[in-house]
């Protein structure tokens, strides 16, 4: 299939014929890890302590800087990844609406990432001794188990996540590409440090190919400066700035996979011909930059479910409850010898 197709609702069916009982979007993650790393960064910047922050869903990212710059853990964000945020609320929350004995309950998550494999084996990954994310595997992975179950993918037809936890919006789906989760956490930070709701929500200037990009975002009265970088030679740069106090942003992203998740260590490998020929990268950000422009709804605080989700359990967004199940800390680790 051509790259950059949307098969997502083929993906839903594929996984139902493999034997999962339910199929839910890891978008929903994204949109609660937006609820509470926006709220995060709401706090830090009102007391102006340990800015700028930086973003921790790539577990690539987060391992590199707890080898390198144990120094600069305090700026992580205390937010697990959209996945693990996940499957601490299907353990818990879905769980109990459910009547569902969590220790019953094994969560796959499908992921573009190898790192992801490693996340969810940290012990900090956990709640009452349970893993939030039980087993990874890749999309990689899973398109050899699709072809091992004889599953004619392309005649597949659509299927909808199931309900009540598969509702994500267009923020939560353009985390997957650099510039991604920085544009999504400020279509919410805007409107919650304002109190109005955007007019125009795409914030281009964070988006591209870029390995660096910088952006100043002026937010009713306040000037939000912020970075971008994927690759690890960039992180690099970046790390070195902020290490030596020439940092004057208060917002960064750094993905370790150059051009973000969707070009991560688990993704289907193209030929040398194909890269040649397609920007593979481009084409599969324009796709979830295009599910973005068609979803109806583009901000994750307008999420119903997310909404329901605070509403009946977590509270608010940093609440104890949800610092329990969707925060988390880092460790500072030895580097390797080589």
């Amino acid at each position: 299939m051509p790259i950059g197709t949307n098969v997502t609702g083929k993906m839903v069916t594929a996984l139902k014929k493999l034997g999962f009982n339910k199929v839910f979007d890891t978008n929903t993650g994204a949109d609660l890890t937006i609820m509470e790393e926006g709220n995060e960064f709401i706090e830090r910047l009102s007391e102006n302590k340990n800015l700028p922050m930086i973003t921790s869903c790539s577990p690539g990212w987060v391992k590199y800087i707890e080898m390198n710059y144990t120094e600069n853990l305090k700026h992580l964000s205390s937010c697990k990844s959209p996945h693990e945020m996940y499957g601490a609320i299907l353990k818990t929350y879905y769980a109990e609406k459910n009547n569902i004995n969590p220790n019953s309950i094994c969560v796959v998550s499908v992921m573009p990432c190898v790192a992801k494999k490693y996340e969810a084996n940290r012990e900090e990954l956990s709640n009452q001794g349970m893993k939030d994310v039980d087993i990874v595997i890749t999309t990689r992975e899973l398109a050899r188990m699709i072809k091992q179950g004889n599953i004619e993918f392309v005649e597949l037809e659509d299927s909808s996540f199931d309900e009540p936890m598969g509702e994500a919006t267009g923020a939560g789906a353009i985390f997957g590409t650099t510039g991604g989760v920085m544009e999504a956490a400020l279509r919410t930070v805007s409107e919650k440090l304002t109190g109005n709701s955007l007019e125009k929500i795409e914030f281009e200037t964070v988006r591209g190919e870029e390995g660096i990009k910088r952006a100043t975002v002026t937010i009713g009265e306040k000037e939000i400066k912020a970075v971008v970088a994927h690759g690890l030679a960039n992180a690099q740069k970046i790390m070195e700035e902020i290490k030596s106090g020439k940092a004057d942003y208060q917002f960064v992203e750094i993905m370790a996979c150059p051009g973000g998740c969707v070009m991560g260590g688990g993704q289907p490998i193209k030929s040398s011909k194909t890269r040649m020929t397609v920007d593979v990268r481009k084409k599969r950000a324009d796709a979830l930059y295009t599910i973005d422009e068609k979803s109806v709804i583009r901000k994750s605080h307008e999420n119903g479910v997310i909404k329901k989700l605070y509403d009946e359990f977590l509270e608010k967004p940093g609440s104890h409850k949800a610092h329990e199940l969707l925060h988390t800390h880092y460790i500072a680790k030895e580097k390797y010898n080589i």
